[in-house]
């Protein structure tokens, strides 16, 4: 990026303070800054009652060229909310366990100056950003944005019994102790469905995903055909039955589309061997589903309580996000 418009650009940091070192992060980026030629950056602190989106509003209001949010995904997501449709560039600093966000885009974990750098000597890219809108049992209705995926049944009760205590001692590998507790108390619910083509679907499930991107920890790819930047949601119908229908599911996700799919003769074997019942693929711009009885919601991990329906969109190109220079983008 360049300063040549103004004289004096300044950057903001949005920061959860109980993610990342908040003195290092400011020390690093005020260095950059002054390196750089820009004016000195200006620092907004993520609370429990404003997790990021008001804090951002704030720097965008004060004149900020470029916003990075510094934290986990809960952190992200809530900056990203602000962000979207502004053309501002954005830059995601991980802090968080999961790092979904940025483990998509490829960014480095543990390097956060070459993040931070970017603002200065990278370029952005334009990625898409989900939209959930969650409807209450009372009628009452919320739309939030999601940059990874949002969940409802069995995934959104994952993420409710991890346990934070081993989020900060395991990292990600806790949400695995989490998915344990959760498995023996799983029922199926009933959900009807649409897509973009509104013709309506009734099946029962144990969770639905609705994916921007779809790449977990340890390689392990949730969503094997999920861009970043096509504007096309992925949706996975989870519906499992029996302990050996927990076992596709398992397979189909770690094995079928972290393993085979990677090389020519793995993808001969999955054509061959046909569809897996336990896990169905589906894509949409937009996507509503109904639920008969109040149903656990998560968004990026965030806990959004129950709804009873739940309708999801994407908005392409919302975000331009920061990259390093060099980056690969083919991937997204």
């Amino acid at each position: 990026m360049s300063a040549s418009e103004d004289q004096h650009p300044h950057a903001a940091l949005v920061l959860n303070p109980v993610k990342v070192d908040t003195k290092k992060l400011r020390a690093t980026l005020q260095a950059l800054s002054k390196k750089h030629g820009w004016g000195p950056p200006r620092f907004y602190e993520t609370s429990v009652a404003d997790p990021g989106r008001q804090a951002a509003r704030t720097a965008l209001d004060e004149g900020a060229v470029a916003v990075l949010a510094a934290g986990g995904d809960g952190t992200v997501r809530s900056v990203s909310e602000a962000m979207a449709g502004t053309g501002i560039p954005f830059a995601i600093v991980p802090g968080g366990t999961g790092n979904l966000f940025a483990r998509n885009l490829g960014l480095p974990l543990l390097d956060p100056e070459k993040v931070m750098d970017a603002v200065f000597t990278g370029f952005t890219h334009p990625v898409d950003i989900g939209w959930a809108e969650l409807t209450k049992q009372d009628g009452t209705s919320s739309e939030h944005g999601f940059v990874v995926l949002a969940g409802m049944g069995l995934d959104a009760d994952m993420i409710a019994n991890t346990r934070p205590d081993l989020k900060k001692t395991v990292g990600w590998v806790a949400y695995l102790e989490g998915a344990a507790r959760s498995l023996p108390r799983a029922k199926p619910f009933r959900v009807v469905y649409q897509l973009d083509d509104g013709r309506l679907h009734s099946t029962k499930v144990h969770s639905m995903l609705f994916a921007n991107c779809g790449a977990l920890p340890a390689g392990i790819a949730l969503m094997p055909d999920a861009s970043l930047d096509d504007g096309t949601m992925d949706i996975a119908v989870i519906q499992p039955t029996g302990p050996l229908g927990w076992m596709g599911v398992w397979r189909k996700v770690w094995w079928d589309n972290s393993v085979l799919r990677r090389s020519r003769a793995g993808r001969r074997v999955l054509e061959r061997r046909g569809k897996e019942a336990s896990i169905r693929y589906l894509r949409g711009q937009r996507a509503e589903a109904a639920m008969v009885s109040p149903t656990s919601i998560e968004l990026d991990g965030d806990e959004m309580g129950t709804a009873v329906r739940m309708t999801c969109r994407i908005q392409q190109g919302g975000l331009s996000i920061l990259l390093p220079a060099g980056h690969d983008v083919s991937r997204f």
